[in-house]
């Protein structure tokens, strides 16, 4: 407790104090007695001496002077006891049930005792037995018939020419001292949820101390006793005296049974089974010294079995391999004619030499494929002869869609953003608005000391300067005036006021009721220090409205309660919230947090920085306005990484540079209309679900078009670079027949499985990721539409300019060039560099057994570590990730990780709570005496003894628990009626006390004042249900004061629903705790985990509907569910990709391999994502989405053009990689990575790290899977050839195609 020094005699002395001036007169109460004759008792004075220490006798009576500061003080005459009159006996005995017959105090003393303890009982009511183990204490004292036996007048001092007691021995047993504090030691104050000997035993920590700060006698106008009293556990034997015996009750006493939260050593707690605990470790296996995760392990044991059988597979398969090549060695000569022939025109196409006359092989295609290869054979001849038309209606189709620009609006609601519309949390917020209230807008500074050089401990913040610094601050905030639609909005005009007159701000200020002037008169910096250990107690401490002031919800930066140390001051708004985000109280208030943050960066920052501080600050519209400003930084940055694709398109779209050509040959023209074609299908998509009224959202805004680029892009380099590869003697016509022929089949193929694996995520029940799927499948399929038709034509009007020797970019300039000196003719234009790379140099590498077996281990062992590294991925989003690395808001954040020491408000909701007297439900809620031992306050008491797993900071404040107490008749202060059964307020309220005199007492229009109910109007303790009904209105109305601290008016006027409460059941009630501090996205996910099933599990216990919740619920409801939504989303896309790939190749082995490429890419990138520390949620599910669409481009090309190859394996291979590795590795691969690297330069770290560093790991894997591990499995394990030897057909074509 804090120590107040006061001077005496030139020393200085330090006294504890307390809230109340309880024992200025509690032990004095024996001799009052008043100055008002007493016909109630029959009094005798005539006593001889040799009685004084006997039974039936009194040690001290009656009133014999006062003190100067008004203490009055004993007669040290004895008298012997006297009888009452039955209605004080009455009276004592309701008080005091030990004591019957006569009585040693008078009605007025009685009276003065009963003004006394009502300001203690509700501090201890919570625990029957510990408040009657310390009235039985006061009540011996002052009224025991048997006084003298264990009280004796040591001292006595002459106060007006009146001898009067300045002393006294008070003999009781150690026992009772010791059964007196141990059943209160535990016992909370349920408001504060803190133990009540902090507020009336100055923190004893054992009976001793307790009865050294009662029994001290105290200066003048300092709270205490007049008079020493030193307790004494025996008697002199001479003295025929003998010590107080009054038996204790202990707190676990069946019949007088405290709340498990008051008395955790109950026999009933401790027989309880405590909270489920969440282990921290996993699953390991110990290895000598080394320790590794089950799963690890595992892994690792399977990878050695899958290697050691692939050796033995390869080796066997090798060494047959020998034996057959050494068979048929004799046999080479006179090998098929057809393979010769095969061989000569290698560098052609498949697909050009199925078609050639000369060619001895054909491929037997699936009849998908068949029917796809002749409808690309005529459509293409079509486009080419029509090339306006078709440019002209697809243009027409796709404009037609973005008319639903218009109705364009993007989504950046929460709870529309990641909970759908059936959501559990979304339920329960809705409920907790709508019969509650909804939680208030929060607006805080926190003002920090900065450490000394060489110090590893920040300096402490409560000083004398730093708080004038404080009340400064707190003056130009008080002056902000918003301009909201022509009127001024200041603080007082939203500011949440509990009862509606002054703001519930929280602040070290409200120590001094918010005004300056106070700082002195109070005592200054000595004040808050004596307030920080008395928050509940001292009037002086109380705030500005009236409740007190938690130190761990204004002070941060402290251990355990040592508040003195603490190194912040966190200064909170509360401002009022409404269910309507867009109504006008909101936009007053978004107008005054305007107001509040332009103000703390133009004038409170340079103030603090000034003073050697630190000011971190946030409103409840920060995070939105923050997010509105990233929404634009990087503009720029997403602009030049598509122009940077473009460029880079442009080039490669283009023939093999020469100056004196490159005019003509380049495709600039044709790859900006391809990029616009791109951006036209992403249009067409967002304004089609734009016009059904589905709106947009950044992720879409920022991720679809540059997937859809990357989609699009690789289709573009892929028909062009076909075109490219048909013989120039063919008329244009034929060559895009012939084109397309060859390529359309892939991109169908990997397009329709793109749209299918993103339409199949439009049935996740996350609204963002539903969103964006329904979007890129339609952005995806308009693309792929466009491709084949507009881009088409596109190209045919590119090979007339080129042709017609025109300028790209200026088509209408014609002049001469060599390019009319190309070679024409079959072979004429030779393969380009990469392509001959990747047939001539690559392939026969990749041939290599040693390669083969060195890059399926490589990759078999990335991927299972990849697969040991998933489960390390954490769920959530950090904010600092999301905001602006410039925002003011990444300091906020920093500091409240830093300095807070209590986490966000936790509400247990109760539906349909029934009052009844029939009903058990009180007794399953409440935790006071005659609770159940497994009720819901009593749950939670013990939950927040394990914080590490339950993440309950504290027991409950409960308003239930409070109105029992306030209707109890022992707490004598609070619920009272007058004579005409109206209710009567304590008598420190009006109008018992008037404030216009400022007299309170026991006088006045409130004399005759009598508690609601006395102990035979309730049934065990609690009320009946009409006077539940009746009282509820009455308590939630009553203002908390210092004689009746238990008043629900603000700290519980929100807590209940009372519409309808009438029949019996309240539709909503909330019991609000705290979580502990939440610093980490993982700490919020599992704080929500632990109270739903701690929820979940009382509510199974009482057949009762409860549900916890805290106003970030809303947003990680998303996370407990984040893993289960990614893997069916993978799932999802994956099988669709699958059946795709069945449906249309109809081979089964084929579709298989595909599926593998694609899971080992997931798995790898999320094994990536464990190693760069990247969080599972929204954005990286949307990333893992993508990666299965664009894998989808790395692989399905690829595979189609080696299932339309003949020959043996390694040799179809080698012409997959020779036609279609280029295109992957330019189109796809080049493409994606130029475009990526930009956005390592973006100034938001949510880009760098979802955007950057996931994109370029997925083009990076995609890649390496791709061109890579792909090309050794179908080398290795790759589908049989379909080419069929057939006879040469000299006199007709071949058909290269048989269905």
């Amino acid at each position: 407790m804090t120590l107040i020094a006061m001077e005496f005699s030139s020393k200085t002395m330090k006294l504890l104090l307390l809230w109340i001036s309880f024992f200025q007169v509690l032990f004095a109460v024996s001799i009052v007695s008043g100055e008002r004759s007493d016909t109630r008792l029959l009094l005798t004075r005539n006593a001889a001496s040799r009685e004084r220490h006997s039974e039936e006798y009194c040690a001290m009576y009656d009133i014999c002077g006062a003190r100067e500061d008004g203490k009055v003080l004993n007669c040290p005459y004895g008298s012997p006891s006297v009888k009452p009159d039955d209605l004080l006996s009455q009276k004592i005995q309701s008080l005091c049930p030990t004591i019957t017959g006569n009585v040693c105090c008078s009605e007025a003393q009685f009276d003065t005792l009963r003004s006394q303890v009502q300001q203690a009982i509700p501090f201890l009511v919570g625990c029957p037995a510990c408040l009657r183990n310390f009235l039985n204490l006061f009540c011996e004292l002052t009224c025991s018939p048997h006084q003298s036996t264990f009280i004796n007048v040591t001292n006595t001092a002459k106060v007006k020419g009146n001898l009067t007691v300045s002393g006294i021995d008070f003999y009781v047993y150690d026992s009772f001292g010791e059964g007196l504090y141990e059943s209160c030691k535990e016992v909370k104050f349920g408001t504060m949820n803190t133990r009540a000997l902090n507020f009336i035993g100055a923190g004893a920590q054992n009976f001793t101390e307790w009865y050294a700060f009662i029994g001290r006698r105290a200066p003048l106008d300092v709270p205490g006793s007049p008079y020493a009293m030193t307790f004494k556990p025996t008697a002199p034997e001479s003295s025929g005296m003998k010590p107080m015996n009054v038996s204790t009750y202990s707190c676990g006493d069946i019949s007088l049974g405290c709340s498990c939260g008051d008395c955790p050593q109950s026999p009933v707690c401790a027989n309880t089974a405590p909270p489920p605990h969440h282990e921290g470790g996993s699953c390991a296996v110990r290895i000598g010294s080394l320790k590794a995760k089950c799963v690890d392990f595992a892994l690792t044991i399977l990878y050695i079995i899958l290697i050691s059988m692939f050796l033995g597979w390869g080796l066997f398969h090798r060494k047959r391999e020998r034996n057959q090549t050494s068979r048929m060695n004799p046999l080479l000569d006179i090998k098929d004619s057809g393979e010769v022939i095969r061989k000569k025109d290698e560098n052609l196409p498949a697909q050009m030499v199925e078609d050639s006359p000369q060619t001895g092989s054909r491929v037997q295609l699936s009849i998908v494929q068949g029917y796809m290869s002749k409808f690309y054979r005529r459509y293409g001849t079509w486009v080419a002869r029509n090339p306006i038309l078709v440019l002209s209606l697809s243009l027409a189709v796709i404009l037609l869609p973005c008319v639903g620009l218009i109705r364009f609006k993007v989504e950046t609601r929460p709870e529309k953003l990641w909970v759908g519309p059936g959501s559990k949390v979304a339920e329960e917020k809705r409920f907790f608005d709508t019969h509650l209230a909804p939680f208030y807008r929060i607006e805080q500074l926190i003002l920090a000391t900065v450490p000394e050089a060489g110090a590893q401990k920040r300096p402490s913040i409560v000083t004398e300067n730093n708080i004038k610094l404080l009340f400064e601050i707190q003056k130009k905030v008080d002056g902000i005036r918003a301009n909201h639609s022509g009127s001024m909005v200041s603080l007082t005009d939203i500011c949440m006021k509990p009862l509606d007159k002054d703001c519930a701000t929280q602040s070290v200020l409200q120590y001094f009721q918010m005004d300056p002037r106070n700082l002195e008169n109070y005592g200054g910096v000595e004040h808050v220090n004596y307030c920080l250990q008395h928050y509940t107690s001292a009037d002086t401490c109380r705030s500005a409205f009236k409740a007190p002031l938690d130190p761990s919800t204004s002070l941060g930066g402290f251990s355990g309660n040592n508040y003195s140390e603490a190194s912040a001051f966190i200064v909170t708004y509360p401002v009022n919230n409404v269910i309507d985000k867009e109504g006008n109280e909101t936009d007053k208030a978004v107008a005054w947090e305007k107001a509040f943050i332009q103000l703390v960066k133009d004038e409170l920052l340079p103030m603090v920085q000034s003073k050697n501080l630190t000011l971190s600050f946030s409103s409840e519209s920060s995070i939105e306005e923050e997010l509105k400003r990233e929404s634009t930084a990087d503009v720029i940055t997403i602009l030049i990484s598509y122009l940077v694709m473009f460029a880079y398109i442009s080039l490669t779209l283009g023939d093999t540079l020469h100056l004196s050509s490159f005019y003509i040959s380049s495709k600039v023209l044709l790859g900006l209309s391809g990029v616009m074609l791109v951006m036209l299908s992403v249009l067409g998509s967002v304004g089609f679900f734009s016009a059904i009224g589905v709106k947009s959202t950044l992720i879409i805004m920022e991720v679809i078009p540059f997937l859809v680029l990357a989609v699009g892009v690789d289709n573009m380099c892929i028909l062009v670079h076909a075109v490219k590869r048909q013989p120039l003697e063919l008329p244009l016509e034929g060559r895009i027949s012939n084109a397309l022929v060859e390529v359309g089949p892939s991109i169908t193929l990997a397009s329709l499985s793109e749209v299918l694996a993103f339409a199949a995520g439009s049935f996740i029940p996350m609204p963002a990721c539903r969103v964006f799927s329904m979007f890129a499948a339609l952005a995806v399929l308009l693309d792929f539409l466009l491709q084949v038709t507009a881009f088409v034509a596109l190209i045919v009007f590119d090979f007339l300019r080129a042709e017609d020797k025109r300028v790209d970019c200026i088509p209408c300039m014609k002049i001469s060039s060599s390019y009319a000196d190309t070679p024409k003719g079959i072979g004429g234009r030779r393969p380009g560099l990469l392509a001959r790379y990747m047939r001539e140099i690559y392939a026969p590498m990749l041939s290599l057994w040693g390669v083969k077996i060195a890059v399926i281990s490589i990759f078999s062992a990335f991927t299972l570590a990849c697969i040991a590294l998933t489960t390390r991925v954490e769920p959530g989003l950090e904010q600092q990730i999301v905001l602006p690395q410039d925002s003011y808001l990444q300091g906020y954040f920093n500091n409240v990780s830093e300095y807070l020491r209590i986490g966000p408000p936790l509400y247990f909701v109760v539906k349909n709570y029934n009052y009844s007297s029939e009903s058990s439900h009180t007794n399953q809620l409440c935790s006071i005496s005659q609770c159940g031992s497994k009720s819901l306050l009593n749950e939670i008491a013990r939950a927040s003894l394990t914080p590490e797993s339950t993440y309950i900071a504290m027991p409950a404040a409960s308003w239930l628990d409070d109105f029992l107490v306030w209707i109890s008749p022992e707490a004598f202060g609070c619920c009272r009626k007058f004579t005409n059964g109206s209710y009567c307020p304590p008598d420190d309220q009006f109008p018992c006390c008037s404030s216009d005199t400022g007299s309170c007492g026991l006088g006045g229009v409130c004399k005759d004042c009598t508690t609601c109910f006395r102990h035979s109007d309730l049934n065990n303790d609690r009320p009946s249900t009409s006077q539940f009904k009746e009282k509820l209105p009455l308590f939630l109305s009553a203002l908390p004061s210092a004689d009746c601290a238990k008043g629900g008016h603000g700290a519980y006027t929100s807590s209940i629903d009372l519409q309808g409460y009438e029949n019996g059941v309240i539709q909503a009630s909330s019991f609000r705790t705290y979580h502990t501090p939440l610093n980490k996205q993982i700490d919020y996910v599992n704080s929500m985990r632990a109270a739903r099933e701690f929820s979940s599990r009382v509510s199974d216990s009482l057949k009762m509907e409860i549900f916890p919740y805290s106003v970030f619920y809303m947003f990680f409801e998303q996370y407990l569910d984040i893993w289960r939504t990614a893997l069916i989303n993978l799932a999802i896309a994956i099988g669709a990709v699958f059946v795709v790939c069945l449906v249309i190749t109809c081979s089964l082995w084929n579709s298989a391999i595909i599926l593998l490429v694609l899971a080992m890419i997931v798995v790898d990138l999320m094994g990536v994502m464990a190693m760069l520390n990247i969080q599972l949620n929204a954005v990286s599910v949307v990333n893992l989405v993508m990666s299965v669409g664009i894998g989808v481009e790395f692989c399905v090309h690829l595979t189609h053009a080696f299932s339309v190859s003949c020959g043996d394996r390694d040799r179809r291979v080698r012409d997959a990689l020779g036609t279609m590795g280029a295109s992957v590795f330019s189109g796809i691969t080049l493409t994606k990575l130029v475009g990526v690297i930009v956005l390592c330069f973006s100034r938001t770290e949510v880009f760098v790290v979802y955007y950057f560093q996931m994109y370029l790991a997925l083009v990076l894997l995609g890649f390496l899977h791709g061109l890579v591990f792909l090309p050794v499995v179908l080398s290795m394990f790759g589908p049989p050839s379909r080419c069929k030897l057939v006879e040469k057909q000299e006199d007709r074509l071949s058909v290269s195609l048989r269905p």
